[in-house]
């Protein structure tokens, strides 16, 4: 059986010299590299006790659903502003080049519930504050941060320091 890393395609300098882009499609595009990221994700979350799973568009999503499916607990989505039908709130974050606002629906998260936020990513933190920030809006608690790879190098744990952030396949460079 391969290792969960064997999925991930490495594509080096893109999108600039320099950086190697880690691609996750090769992992959702094999029904066992899927299967496994689900699994090795789940079961570094096992000892949580949780009540909702919250994903980030679009990705979060992908991973995050499942699990909940498994744990039988709800699921939450948190979009790009403009794209949830109902009252949100929302919060702005820095990117490279300029900003983005990500929201979630007022009641998406009750007082007091403890949540799980899943991504594919993390690289500088700011999608991953920005959600927790989100969260905490509404009065949940967040348990833990969930995701396939985390890019050390770019030290997005120092963002979300406090947190517990549980990532499948860890990359010491950029």
């Amino acid at each position: 059986m391969k290792k969960l890393e064997e999925y991930v395609r490495s594509i080096p300098d893109f999108p600039e010299e320099g950086i190697i882009f880690r691609d996750i499609t090769s992992v959702l595009q094999d029904g066992e590299g899927l299967a496994l990221a689900i699994d090795t994700m789940q079961n570094l979350v096992a000892d949580l006790e949780i009540d909702v799973v919250a994903g980030a568009e679009s990705r979060g999503f992908i991973f995050g659903t499942p699990i909940a499916y498994n744990l039988k607990k709800p699921f939450v989505l948190i979009r790009k502003k403009g794209k949830l039908p109902c009252e949100t709130i929302s919060r702005e974050y820095d990117l490279e080049y300029g900003t983005a606002t990500i929201e979630i629906h007022k009641d998406a998260v009750k007082p007091g519930q403890k949540v799980l936020l899943v991504d594919d990513l993390i690289a500088t933190g700011g999608t991953t504050e920005a959600m927790i920030k989100l969260v905490e809006d509404l009065g949940g608690e967040v348990v833990g941060v969930l995701v396939l790879v985390e890019l050390a190098g770019l030290e997005g744990r120092k963002k979300i320091e406090g947190y517990r952030l549980d990532a499948a396949i860890t990359y010491e460079g950029k």
